[in-house]
């Protein structure tokens, strides 16, 4: 389950960096919808450091080394 949210972030965030990249390169005078893309990005960035900190408080996840 916690996996499935973490991908989840993970592609909110690679979208939302992917739409601000094209709304910067579009839009010719107006940069309100760059701002609210990358703005929401950095929204999801922190939603995600919040969730892995309260999964691993809460014991959601457990940490392991790079070899058991």
């Amino acid at each position: 389950m916690t996996t499935s949210v973490i991908v989840a972030f993970l592609f909110g965030i690679v979208a939302a960096l992917l739409a601000g990249m094209v709304f910067l390169v579009k839009d010719n005078g107006s940069r309100r919808r760059t701002v609210g893309a990358l703005t929401l990005r950095i929204g999801l960035s922190l939603a995600l450091i919040a969730f892995l900190v309260a999964g691993y408080l809460f014991g959601w996840i457990q940490p392991h080394g790079v070899t058991p």
